[in-house]
């Protein structure tokens, strides 16, 4: 089988924005979630009494909440931006201060229209204020990110480093760890019979990278494992392990993924993994696309493959899916590489120690 025709057997249809939102609106995607979190809270149990009982490890991890908060004023600004590009609205200054982003629109239902966009017009305690605006009327308008939004995106920070740590740590062969939040900012990770947890800290000293790379069709993968072609290199699916030839030269890198989520398409029922990218990540993305419409490429995490679909048509909403016979495990941990790269700042180990088995532990 050559290596179009194996692309396109596995092929994971990227489409838009759209597609990617009813995918997660799928009310079996909310079941699976919390089956996922049962399972999750099963293994920290687990983890808890084989630590008592063989010894092992505890690291406690802090995740960085101020470059977390640069993101979000950043983001803020880009989709600030985003709006008053497509909607043609007259703008001026528009710039990052003191914590917040200032524009000045001098019309002042141009300032409405923005706003309406922007800014929830209305806030449950479940979903409060996440943007705070003040409007003096002289048509300069401040956006503050209140503490309430933010502490939101700080336990949704916890979550998804919690959940890059379990998944790296089984990439590096450790599949009996318990993770779990400890307070607003830190996760605790418990190792049974890992008696050197510098070993562990050294995997995420490093960060994931993300890139998008176009694959080489000039020679079937497998006749190039021994000898691929200058410019090329061989690397490996994470699921299934085939191997694709892919350009050695990245087209895009993926640091302007801003999120990625385990979901199900609402067409096919199928797990899915969707992504999105900020307002810089969505341009280059949808040029990238528009250059290469009927190549294959290949979304790439350290040195695997998590998907390598041919490209359709130019993606342009800045949001698309991944899918490829996935379970919703499957969906979970493509998310979770996908968002490994992306995480606001590094994980700072707070503590660690070794622990000594307790006598008896596990015993009637």
């Amino acid at each position: 089988m050559n290596a179009r025709s194996r692309t396109a057997g596995l092929i994971a249809a990227l489409m838009l924005a759209s597609a990617a939102c009813s995918a997660l609106a799928a009310p079996r995607a909310s079941d699976d979630a919390q089956e996922l979190e049962k399972m999750r809270a099963a293994v920290v149990a687990n983890a808890e009494k084989a630590l008592a009982r063989q010894g092992g490890s505890k690291i406690l991890f802090k995740v960085d909440s101020a470059a977390l908060r640069e993101a979000v004023v950043t983001e803020l600004r880009d989709d600030l931006y985003r709006i008053v590009r497509e909607g043609r609205i007259p703008f001026a200054g528009l710039a990052l201060r003191d914590g917040g982003v200032e524009v000045r629109i001098a019309d002042a239902k141009d300032r409405q229209r923005v706003l309406g966009k922007l800014v929830p017009g209305k806030t449950t305690p479940s979903a409060p204020e996440t943007v705070s605006v003040t409007d003096n009327g002289d048509g300069l308008v401040r956006l503050m990110p209140t503490e309430a939004g933010f502490a939101g995106r700080l336990h949704e920070l916890v979550r998804q480093s919690g959940e890059m740590i379990d998944q790296r740590l089984r990439n590096s062969g450790i599949r009996e760890a318990g993770v779990q939040p400890d307070e607003a900012d830190r996760i605790r990770v418990l190792l049974p019979d890992v008696r050197d947890p510098e070993r562990v800290t050294a995997i995420f000293a490093k960060r994931a990278r993300i890139t998008f790379r176009l694959i080489d069709v000039s020679v079937d993968a497998t006749q190039a494992l021994q000898n691929p072609p200058a410019g090329s290199e061989v690397l490996r699916d994470f699921k299934t392990k085939e191997p694709y030839l892919v350009l050695k030269e990245a087209v895009m890198e993926g640091d302007d993924i801003i999120d990625a989520s385990p979901g199900f398409d609402a067409r096919t029922l199928q797990a899915i993994a969707t992504f999105r990218f900020n307002g810089r990540g969505t341009r280059r993305f949808a040029s990238v696309t528009q250059e290469n419409v009927g190549r294959p490429f290949a979304i790439i995490v350290d040195d695997q493959v998590l998907s390598a679909p041919v490209i359709r048509e130019p993606i342009l909403g800045g949001s698309g899916q991944i899918a490829g016979n996935f379970t919703i495990e499957d969906a979970s941990n493509v998310a979770t590489l996908l968002r490994s790269g992306t995480l606001p700042g590094r994980l700072t180990v707070v503590d660690q120690q070794v622990i000594e088995p307790v006598a008896n532990a596990g015993k009637p």
